[in-house]
């Protein structure tokens, strides 16, 4: 049983009911069928919100975090984020329901990017998404951050790659040659498989890829394997009906408990097969795991690479693996938590959680004001044992002046007394850069220090504000010292919305510490206006450097 429900806007909900054919020999929903679900449900949303045929052009990493089974209902929302140009993210979100129990739990979360195709000659301009609610508003805002991540993957990874090729790593004796778990299977498009446009169903592609690679892991587990996460699908041309499609499929690496394989998709039409012709449309890399028949983990043998190309591939699985363990660290990271070490291989995600923990705690329901003076308001929010700070100021200086003040953290010291030094560590990139804060003593106690990353956004729009994120980070090149106190911001930084072309206001967020913690009481029980007077000294500040500019 299958129900499609339509939401406002690009929203849209498809039902269904997991049947013996959807299955495997586990009674679990099988993999390629949820990605077929998955990307029907997303392409509905996007033609929903651009009125006309959409192809998907990617799909971003997806974890299966719960298996579904034979009797469950899954529950498929998509949602379109953001409309850039010609193309659409779109958000994806999978549940499963026990229908004896109605527990819920979610089974994956994903992001998509789907083109819209133009009619003709007629250029496709799509239509701004309509924002609803805080969480629409949260997720058009992230989007932007996404997308900087997808058009700084392969950077990245050229990064790693260049790290990666440096180790030597091929040392095991029983090692298996990464040539016994080649598969390759051809697939003939037929009407079924494609849309009404007679181009084949990105989901049916990535369904195919999820057989072939699935047979590729068991030649290493003599197991069933189960997909746990896929690496990027990417879709470089369209394929249509009448197109064969030839889907070789390879192990790349091995981790202990868990396998990469990638699959390169090919197409040809007629011409094209009898000539050999064959068009790259697609490739991903699917990572497996296997269990025995108690649940326990199998352990995969070693592999051992044996052509130039296989050695590469041998590489390029550890550098993905590594991005991946950065992004699930990131996703999985609890607010009270210290962010992860800077590396090349976690800077894109650590920028993206900076960024996206600041647009959050901004976005929270429930700011109560605590204080009000002239140009100036003080809020606080109270959530569980996590306690946040919001000051609003209003500023007389055009609000891309007052970004580019603030971003700069060595001039933090000239009007915020809890800055005593600030040096830059590393300049990451031209939106990114670590520093070295110190900051006098309190009371009995040493001199604290800091290890910040900002991170500088400028708005996509004029409604959207600037945003300065700052949350500490961990670097090799700077380990504690016995002459200071270590401490942390878990979350900060400053958004900047224009009111016209000479005033702006400026919001400060800060997630309390036990570091902060005692300037706030001091403030709330009127025994010091401390952070009213580092309000006044910032808007002193920006207005006398801003009228220089």
């Amino acid at each position: 049983m299958e129900r499609c429900v339509a939401a406002a806007g690009g929203d849209v909900g498809m039902c269904h009911t997991i049947f013996p054919a959807h299955a495997n020999h586990r009674g679990e929903l099988s993999a390629g069928q949820l990605l077929k679900w998955m990307d029907a449900t997303a392409c509905l949303a996007a033609e929903k919100h651009a009125g006309v045929s959409c192809v998907t052009a990617s799909m971003d990493d997806i974890q299966f975090e719960e298996a579904a089974r034979v009797g469950q209902v899954i529950t498929i929302k998509a949602k379109v984020n953001r409309a850039f140009n010609t193309s659409m993210e779109v958000g994806i979100k999978v549940t499963v329901q026990d229908v004896l129990t109605n527990v819920e739990k979610i089974v994956s979360v994903a992001y998509a990017t789907y083109v819209a195709k133009p009619v003709g000659a007629k250029k496709i301009e799509l239509e701004p998404v309509q924002l609803l609610s805080t969480e629409d508003h949260l997720e058009h805002t992230l989007a932007t951050e996404r997308r900087r991540i997808r058009l700084g993957y392969e950077q990245v990874f050229q990064n790693l790659m260049q790290e990666s090729n440096k180790e030597d790593t091929f040392k095991e004796e029983d090692a298996v040659s990464t040539d016994l778990t080649h598969v390759q299977s051809i697939e003939l498009v037929q009407p079924p498989h494609a849309n009404h446009h007679g181009n084949t169903f990105g989901g049916q592609i990535m369904a195919w890829m999820e057989t072939v690679a699935s047979i590729s892991a068991s030649r290493l587990c003599r197991s069933y394997p189960i997909l746990k996460w896929v690496n990027m699908f990417k879709f470089w041309g369209p394929s249509v009906v009448g197109d064969r499609l030839v889907f070789n499929a390879i192990v790349n690496n091995t981790f202990q408990n868990s396998v990469e394989v990638g699959v390169r998709v090919e197409a040809y039409n007629c011409e094209e097969w009898i000539k050999d012709q064959a068009r790259h449309i697609n490739s991903a890399f699917l990572i497996f795991n296997a269990v025995n028949d108690k649940g326990e983990l199998l352990t995969f043998p070693g592999i051992k690479p044996t052509t130039k190309d296989s050695v590469r591939r041998y590489h390029g699985a550890i550098a993905r693996r590594r991005i991946r363990l950065a992004r699930k660290c990131m996703l999985s990271a609890k607010e009270d938590k210290p962010s992860d070490p800077w590396e090349r291989s976690n800077q894109a995600y650590v920028s993206y959680s900076n960024v996206a923990a600041l647009t959050h705690l901004a976005a929270k329901q429930g700011w109560e004001i605590t204080s009000m003076l002239e140009h100036i308001k003080i809020w606080t929010h109270e959530e569980g044992d996590v306690l946040s700070l919001k000051v609003e100021m209003q500023v007389k200086v055009p609000s891309h002046i007052a970004f580019s003040l603030l971003s700069d953290f060595t001039r933090r010291p000239q009007w915020d007394k809890h800055f005593l030094t600030c040096e830059v560590l590393q300049a990451v990139n031209e939106d990114e850069k670590i520093y070295y804060v110190t900051s006098p003593p309190m009371t009995g106690h040493k001199p604290r220090d800091f290890v910040i990353l900002v991170s500088q956004r400028q708005p996509c729009k004029p409604s959207e504000p600037y945003v300065v994120a700052v949350k500490s980070v961990t670097l090799t090149s700077k380990p504690p010292s016995p002459e200071y106190c270590r401490s942390e911001i878990l979350c900060a930084g400053f958004q900047i919305y224009s009111d016209s072309d000479s005033s702006c206001t400026v919001c400060y967020f800060n997630q309390m510490t036990s570091g902060v913690m005692p300037y706030l009481a001091a403030n709330l029980t009127g025994s010091s206006n401390s952070i009213e007077d580092a309000a006044l000294e910032c808007i002193k500040f920006l207005e006398q450097k801003g009228s220089k500019c």
